[in-house]
Protein backbone atom coordinates (compact mmCIF):
# COMPACT_ATOMS: atom_id res chain seq x y z
CA UNK A 1 0.00 0.00 0.00
CA UNK A 2 1.44 3.25 -0.75
CA UNK A 3 1.97 6.37 1.54
CA UNK A 4 1.00 10.15 0.61
CA UNK A 5 2.37 13.46 2.28
CA UNK A 6 -1.47 14.95 2.22
CA UNK A 7 -0.44 18.02 4.54
CA UNK A 8 2.39 19.79 6.16
CA UNK A 9 2.64 22.80 8.86
CA UNK A 10 6.06 24.24 10.79
CA UNK A 11 6.47 27.22 12.97
CA UNK A 12 9.58 29.78 12.24
CA UNK A 13 12.56 27.94 13.45
CA UNK A 14 13.81 30.85 15.81
CA UNK A 15 16.58 31.62 18.26
CA UNK A 16 16.04 29.36 21.88
CA UNK A 17 14.32 31.78 24.24
CA UNK A 18 13.24 34.44 21.57
CA UNK A 19 9.75 33.68 21.77
CA UNK A 20 7.95 33.20 25.03
CA UNK A 21 6.00 30.07 24.40
CA UNK A 22 6.13 26.03 25.63
CA UNK A 23 6.45 23.23 23.31
CA UNK A 24 3.14 22.60 23.41
CA UNK A 25 2.39 25.58 22.28
CA UNK A 26 5.11 24.89 18.63
CA UNK A 27 3.11 21.49 17.82
CA UNK A 28 -0.11 23.27 18.21
CA UNK A 29 0.88 25.64 15.53
CA UNK A 30 2.83 23.36 13.38
CA UNK A 31 0.45 20.67 14.21
CA UNK A 32 -2.69 22.51 13.25
CA UNK A 33 -1.19 23.86 10.01
CA UNK A 34 -0.53 20.92 8.80
CA UNK A 35 -4.09 19.18 9.55
CA UNK A 36 -5.74 22.49 7.60
CA UNK A 37 -3.08 22.19 4.69
CA UNK A 38 -4.77 18.47 4.14
CA UNK A 39 -8.42 19.29 5.12
CA UNK A 40 -8.24 16.75 7.29
CA UNK A 41 -9.48 16.29 11.43
CA UNK A 42 -7.72 15.74 14.20
CA UNK A 43 -10.40 13.02 15.27
CA UNK A 44 -9.44 11.24 11.60
CA UNK A 45 -5.97 10.56 12.88
CA UNK A 46 -5.60 6.76 14.10
CA UNK A 47 -1.82 7.31 15.41
CA UNK A 48 0.75 10.01 16.32
CA UNK A 49 4.61 9.53 16.26
CA UNK A 50 5.86 12.38 18.59
CA UNK A 51 9.68 12.76 18.14
CA UNK A 52 11.84 15.42 20.39
CA UNK A 53 15.03 14.52 21.99
CA UNK A 54 15.02 17.19 25.06
CA UNK A 55 11.35 16.74 26.97
CA UNK A 56 10.70 14.61 29.20
CA UNK A 57 8.85 10.87 28.80
CA UNK A 58 5.28 11.29 27.50
CA UNK A 59 6.08 14.72 26.32
CA UNK A 60 4.70 13.57 23.36
CA UNK A 61 0.89 12.93 24.58
CA UNK A 62 1.21 16.70 26.14
CA UNK A 63 2.15 17.93 22.92
CA UNK A 64 -0.68 16.19 20.93
CA UNK A 65 -3.02 16.82 23.62
CA UNK A 66 -3.20 20.68 22.19
CA UNK A 67 -5.03 19.34 18.87
CA UNK A 68 -7.62 16.98 20.43
CA UNK A 69 -8.18 13.97 23.27
CA UNK A 70 -8.93 11.60 21.03
CA UNK A 71 -7.42 8.64 22.48
CA UNK A 72 -5.25 7.72 19.66
CA UNK A 73 -1.82 5.93 20.02
CA UNK A 74 1.49 8.16 20.94
CA UNK A 75 4.70 7.13 20.41
CA UNK A 76 7.83 9.41 21.83
CA UNK A 77 10.86 9.00 18.99
CA UNK A 78 14.04 9.81 20.14
CA UNK A 79 16.99 9.54 17.07
CA UNK A 80 19.55 11.95 17.91
CA UNK A 81 19.33 14.36 15.21
CA UNK A 82 17.29 11.63 12.95
CA UNK A 83 14.11 11.96 15.19
CA UNK A 84 12.01 14.02 12.96
CA UNK A 85 12.85 11.38 9.80
CA UNK A 86 12.17 8.60 12.30
CA UNK A 87 8.80 9.92 13.45
CA UNK A 88 7.75 10.05 9.64
CA UNK A 89 9.45 6.83 9.09
CA UNK A 90 7.29 5.37 11.38
CA UNK A 91 4.16 7.14 10.13
CA UNK A 92 5.04 5.52 6.89
CA UNK A 93 4.69 2.33 7.86
CA UNK A 94 1.94 2.83 9.62
CA UNK A 95 0.23 3.55 6.33
CA UNK A 96 2.15 1.35 4.37
CA UNK A 97 1.60 -1.93 6.50
CA UNK A 98 -2.33 -1.40 6.36
CA UNK A 99 -2.79 -0.89 10.03
CA UNK A 100 -4.03 3.20 9.30
CA UNK A 101 -5.21 4.83 6.73
CA UNK A 102 -4.15 8.61 8.51
CA UNK A 103 -1.28 8.83 10.52
CA UNK A 104 0.33 12.42 11.83
CA UNK A 105 3.64 12.58 12.34
CA UNK A 106 5.04 15.71 14.54
CA UNK A 107 8.37 16.56 15.96
CA UNK A 108 9.53 19.58 17.65
CA UNK A 109 12.65 21.04 20.04
CA UNK A 110 12.72 23.35 22.64
CA UNK A 111 16.69 24.14 22.89
CA UNK A 112 18.83 25.79 25.50
CA UNK A 113 21.37 28.74 24.18
CA UNK A 114 24.79 27.28 23.31
CA UNK A 115 26.37 24.53 21.74
CA UNK A 116 24.74 20.61 22.08
CA UNK A 117 26.90 18.66 24.44
CA UNK A 118 28.41 16.01 22.13
CA UNK A 119 25.70 13.69 24.07
CA UNK A 120 26.96 13.75 27.38
CA UNK A 121 24.04 15.44 28.58
CA UNK A 122 22.48 12.27 30.60
CA UNK A 123 25.16 12.39 33.15
CA UNK A 124 28.45 10.35 33.45
CA UNK A 125 30.51 12.04 30.74
CA UNK A 126 31.78 10.68 27.40
CA UNK A 127 32.50 7.48 28.99
CA UNK A 128 28.70 6.45 29.62
CA UNK A 129 27.30 8.55 26.32
CA UNK A 130 25.76 6.65 23.64
CA UNK A 131 28.21 8.41 21.14
CA UNK A 132 32.05 7.63 23.05
CA UNK A 133 32.70 5.35 20.71
CA UNK A 134 32.56 7.87 17.84
CA UNK A 135 34.34 10.18 20.00
CA UNK A 136 36.98 7.71 20.99
CA UNK A 137 37.86 7.44 17.21
CA UNK A 138 38.37 10.97 16.69
CA UNK A 139 39.98 11.30 20.16
CA UNK A 140 42.54 8.84 18.87
CA UNK A 141 42.88 10.28 15.61
CA UNK A 142 42.96 14.00 16.50
CA UNK A 143 42.98 14.78 20.15
CA UNK A 144 40.38 16.01 22.06
CA UNK A 145 40.18 19.94 22.20
CA UNK A 146 38.09 22.21 24.23
CA UNK A 147 35.63 23.64 21.08
CA UNK A 148 32.42 22.05 21.05
CA UNK A 149 32.61 18.06 20.84
CA UNK A 150 29.70 17.92 17.53
CA UNK A 151 32.02 20.86 16.11
CA UNK A 152 35.11 19.30 16.65
CA UNK A 153 34.09 15.61 15.30
CA UNK A 154 33.19 17.33 12.36
CA UNK A 155 35.30 19.87 11.59
CA UNK A 156 38.20 16.86 12.08
CA UNK A 157 36.39 14.99 9.13
CA UNK A 158 36.47 18.64 7.28
CA UNK A 159 40.65 18.39 7.73
CA UNK A 160 40.38 15.14 6.51
CA UNK A 161 38.78 15.62 3.82
CA UNK A 162 40.93 18.39 2.71
CA UNK A 163 44.47 16.67 3.50
CA UNK A 164 43.02 13.13 1.47
CA UNK A 165 41.39 15.52 -1.56
CA UNK A 166 42.60 18.46 -1.56
CA UNK A 167 39.40 20.53 -0.61
CA UNK A 168 39.77 23.78 0.49
CA UNK A 169 38.55 26.28 3.23
CA UNK A 170 36.48 28.29 0.16
CA UNK A 171 35.08 25.77 -1.08
CA UNK A 172 33.63 24.53 2.66
CA UNK A 173 32.59 28.19 3.13
CA UNK A 174 31.15 27.94 -0.36
CA UNK A 175 28.27 25.16 1.44
CA UNK A 176 27.44 28.53 4.08
CA UNK A 177 27.40 30.80 1.49
CA UNK A 178 25.05 29.34 -0.79
CA UNK A 179 22.70 27.94 2.35
CA UNK A 180 22.36 31.37 3.77
CA UNK A 181 21.48 32.82 0.18
CA UNK A 182 18.95 30.45 -0.27
CA UNK A 183 17.17 31.22 3.12
CA UNK A 184 16.41 34.71 2.48
CA UNK A 185 13.13 33.73 0.60
CA UNK A 186 12.33 31.27 3.31
CA UNK A 187 9.92 32.64 5.97
CA UNK A 188 10.22 29.96 8.10
CA UNK A 189 14.54 30.15 8.60
CA UNK A 190 16.18 31.54 12.08
CA UNK A 191 18.49 33.86 9.75
CA UNK A 192 17.23 34.92 6.55
CA UNK A 193 20.96 37.09 5.71
CA UNK A 194 22.89 36.53 2.95
CA UNK A 195 26.64 35.51 3.11
CA UNK A 196 29.76 35.75 0.83
CA UNK A 197 32.26 33.39 0.92
CA UNK A 198 34.52 35.37 2.11
CA UNK A 199 32.06 36.93 5.05
CA UNK A 200 31.81 33.00 5.73
CA UNK A 201 35.20 32.94 6.28
CA UNK A 202 36.17 35.76 8.32
CA UNK A 203 33.62 34.41 10.71
CA UNK A 204 34.79 33.47 14.42
CA UNK A 205 36.56 30.13 14.16
CA UNK A 206 34.58 27.01 15.98
CA UNK A 207 36.77 24.35 14.99
CA UNK A 208 38.98 25.18 12.63
CA UNK A 209 38.75 24.96 9.06
CA UNK A 210 34.83 25.45 10.58
CA UNK A 211 33.52 29.36 11.40
CA UNK A 212 30.37 30.02 12.87
CA UNK A 213 28.21 30.55 9.39
CA UNK A 214 29.08 26.74 8.66
CA UNK A 215 27.62 25.49 11.44
CA UNK A 216 24.01 24.99 12.18
CA UNK A 217 22.67 26.89 15.75
CA UNK A 218 20.40 25.33 18.12
CA UNK A 219 16.55 26.25 17.61
CA UNK A 220 13.35 26.35 18.56
CA UNK A 221 10.69 24.84 16.53
CA UNK A 222 7.92 22.58 15.40
CA UNK A 223 6.91 20.44 12.59
CA UNK A 224 4.02 18.25 11.36
CA UNK A 225 3.27 16.05 8.26
CA UNK A 226 0.08 14.26 8.10
CA UNK A 227 0.80 10.72 5.93
CA UNK A 228 -2.44 8.62 4.57
CA UNK A 229 -2.87 5.65 2.26
CA UNK A 230 -3.84 6.03 -1.09
CA UNK A 231 -7.71 4.88 -0.33
CA UNK A 232 -7.81 8.27 2.11
CA UNK A 233 -6.59 9.92 -0.79
CA UNK A 234 -9.41 8.52 -3.29
CA UNK A 235 -11.66 9.02 -0.51
CA UNK A 236 -11.46 12.31 0.76
CA UNK A 237 -10.66 13.93 -2.79
CA UNK A 238 -6.64 14.80 -2.42
CA UNK A 239 -5.23 13.67 -5.25
CA UNK A 240 -4.09 17.57 -5.70
CA UNK A 241 -2.28 17.70 -2.68
CA UNK A 242 -0.69 13.92 -2.08
CA UNK A 243 3.38 13.80 -2.27
CA UNK A 244 3.97 10.36 -2.80
CA UNK A 245 6.80 8.95 -0.42
CA UNK A 246 8.26 6.60 -3.14
CA UNK A 247 10.77 4.85 -1.20
CA UNK A 248 12.46 5.57 2.22
CA UNK A 249 15.01 4.20 4.13
CA UNK A 250 16.90 3.69 7.67
CA UNK A 251 20.21 2.75 8.39
CA UNK A 252 22.82 2.81 11.28
CA UNK A 253 26.22 1.84 11.86
CA UNK A 254 28.03 -1.23 10.88
CA UNK A 255 31.99 -1.80 10.85
CA UNK A 256 32.35 0.69 8.45
CA UNK A 257 31.81 3.42 10.67
CA UNK A 258 34.67 2.72 12.81
CA UNK A 259 37.05 0.24 10.93
CA UNK A 260 39.26 3.01 9.02
CA UNK A 261 39.57 5.28 12.14
CA UNK A 262 38.25 8.25 10.34
CA UNK A 263 36.12 10.86 11.55
CA UNK A 264 34.79 10.89 8.31
CA UNK A 265 33.28 7.42 8.78
CA UNK A 266 32.81 8.38 12.13
CA UNK A 267 30.06 11.01 11.27
CA UNK A 268 27.70 8.75 9.45
CA UNK A 269 29.07 8.82 5.70
CA UNK A 270 28.64 5.13 5.18
CA UNK A 271 25.50 5.12 6.92
CA UNK A 272 24.51 7.93 4.49
CA UNK A 273 25.98 5.83 1.40
CA UNK A 274 23.55 2.55 2.25
CA UNK A 275 20.29 4.14 3.15
CA UNK A 276 20.61 6.31 -0.10
CA UNK A 277 21.46 3.07 -2.15
CA UNK A 278 18.62 1.04 -0.66
CA UNK A 279 16.20 4.14 -1.98
CA UNK A 280 17.35 4.42 -5.16
CA UNK A 281 17.49 0.22 -5.68
CA UNK A 282 13.46 0.40 -4.08
CA UNK A 283 12.43 3.28 -5.96
CA UNK A 284 14.03 2.61 -9.27
CA UNK A 285 15.41 6.00 -9.71
CA UNK A 286 19.02 7.70 -9.13
CA UNK A 287 20.61 10.58 -8.60
CA UNK A 288 19.84 12.07 -11.88
CA UNK A 289 16.54 11.73 -11.66
CA UNK A 290 16.40 14.27 -8.35
CA UNK A 291 15.02 18.15 -9.11
CA UNK A 292 15.46 19.14 -5.31
CA UNK A 293 17.52 17.93 -2.07
CA UNK A 294 17.04 18.61 1.10
CA UNK A 295 20.14 17.19 3.49
CA UNK A 296 21.67 17.36 6.69
CA UNK A 297 24.15 20.08 6.60
CA UNK A 298 24.56 20.20 10.52
CA UNK A 299 28.24 21.48 9.51
CA UNK A 300 29.03 22.27 6.05
CA UNK A 301 32.10 19.67 5.42
CA UNK A 302 28.44 17.39 5.98
CA UNK A 303 26.85 19.14 2.69
CA UNK A 304 30.10 17.95 1.05
CA UNK A 305 30.23 14.32 2.38
CA UNK A 306 26.52 14.04 1.49
CA UNK A 307 26.81 14.52 -2.16
CA UNK A 308 29.29 12.20 -2.35
CA UNK A 309 27.12 9.75 -0.42
CA UNK A 310 23.95 10.04 -2.42
CA UNK A 311 26.31 10.26 -5.65
CA UNK A 312 25.60 13.14 -7.05
CA UNK A 313 29.14 13.38 -7.04
CA UNK A 314 32.73 10.72 -6.93
CA UNK A 315 34.64 10.39 -3.92
CA UNK A 316 36.21 13.37 -3.21
CA UNK A 317 34.92 15.63 -5.58
CA UNK A 318 32.15 17.42 -3.63
CA UNK A 319 34.40 20.64 -3.30
CA UNK A 320 34.59 21.52 -7.16
CA UNK A 321 30.72 20.42 -6.99
CA UNK A 322 29.48 22.97 -4.79
CA UNK A 323 32.58 25.53 -6.34
CA UNK A 324 30.52 24.86 -9.65
CA UNK A 325 27.40 26.41 -9.08
CA UNK A 326 25.50 22.43 -9.60
CA UNK A 327 24.13 22.30 -6.21
CA UNK A 328 21.81 25.93 -6.66
CA UNK A 329 19.33 27.12 -8.60
CA UNK A 330 20.50 27.24 -12.26
CA UNK A 331 22.84 24.17 -11.33
CA UNK A 332 21.83 20.33 -11.47
CA UNK A 333 20.38 20.31 -8.44
CA UNK A 334 18.74 22.70 -6.05
CA UNK A 335 20.37 21.65 -2.41
CA UNK A 336 18.64 23.25 0.09
CA UNK A 337 16.26 25.27 -0.76
CA UNK A 338 15.18 26.28 2.63
CA UNK A 339 18.34 27.42 3.61
CA UNK A 340 19.13 23.99 5.41
CA UNK A 341 20.21 23.59 8.82
CA UNK A 342 23.06 25.97 9.15
CA UNK A 343 20.77 28.67 7.63
CA UNK A 344 17.01 27.58 8.57
CA UNK A 345 17.85 26.23 11.86
CA UNK A 346 18.00 22.87 13.46
CA UNK A 347 15.53 21.88 16.56
CA UNK A 348 16.63 18.42 16.77
CA UNK A 349 13.47 16.91 16.32
CA UNK A 350 11.87 18.49 14.30
CA UNK A 351 14.10 18.66 11.29
CA UNK A 352 13.61 15.60 9.39
CA UNK A 353 9.66 16.43 8.98
CA UNK A 354 10.66 20.28 8.15
CA UNK A 355 13.07 18.78 5.72
CA UNK A 356 10.14 16.66 3.66
CA UNK A 357 7.82 20.28 4.80
CA UNK A 358 9.96 22.20 2.47
CA UNK A 359 9.97 18.88 -0.57
CA UNK A 360 5.84 19.10 -0.29
CA UNK A 361 6.16 22.67 -1.12
CA UNK A 362 8.43 22.05 -3.30
CA UNK A 363 6.67 19.18 -5.49
CA UNK A 364 3.33 20.79 -5.14
CA UNK A 365 5.08 24.01 -6.71
CA UNK A 366 3.98 26.16 -3.12
CA UNK A 367 7.47 27.14 -2.42
CA UNK A 368 7.19 30.82 -3.34
CA UNK A 369 10.17 33.20 -4.77
CA UNK A 370 12.49 30.25 -3.50
CA UNK A 371 10.51 27.60 -5.83
CA UNK A 372 12.52 24.94 -8.02
CA UNK A 373 11.32 25.21 -11.60
CA UNK A 374 9.52 22.03 -12.51
CA UNK A 375 10.49 19.86 -9.18
CA UNK A 376 8.94 16.74 -9.98
CA UNK A 377 11.36 14.69 -7.47
CA UNK A 378 12.70 15.49 -3.98
CA UNK A 379 15.21 13.44 -1.27
CA UNK A 380 15.55 14.25 2.05
CA UNK A 381 18.87 13.64 4.22
CA UNK A 382 18.33 13.37 7.29
CA UNK A 383 21.61 11.86 10.56
CA UNK A 384 22.17 11.64 13.73
CA UNK A 385 25.01 10.43 15.41
CA UNK A 386 24.72 7.74 17.79
CA UNK A 387 24.01 6.82 14.64
CA UNK A 388 20.47 6.60 12.69
CA UNK A 389 20.52 7.69 8.63
CA UNK A 390 17.18 8.38 6.97
CA UNK A 391 16.69 8.89 3.61
CA UNK A 392 13.37 9.24 1.92
CA UNK A 393 12.42 10.18 -1.58
CA UNK A 394 9.30 11.80 -2.40
CA UNK A 395 7.73 12.30 -5.89
CA UNK A 396 4.66 13.82 -7.85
Amino acid sequence: MKAYIVGVGMTKFEKPETRDWQYWDMVREAGTAALEDAGVRYDQVEQVPVGYCFEASTAGQRAVYELGLTGVPVYNVNNNCATGSTALMLARQFVEGGSSDCVLAVGFEKMARGSLGGGTEGGGGFASSPVARHYGIMAAAHGFEMSPPTAQIFGNAAREHMQRYGTTPAQLAAVGAKNHRHSVDNPYAQFQDPYTVEEVLAARTVHDPLTKLQCSPTSDGAAAAVVVSERFVERHGLGERAVEIAAQAMTTDTGASFASGTCIDAVGAPMSRAAARQVYESSGLGPGDLDVIELHDCFSINELLTYEALGLCGEGESGKLVESGATTYGGRWVVNPSGGLISKGHPLGATGIAQAAELTWQLRGEAGPRQVPGARTGLAHNIGLGGAAVVTLLRR
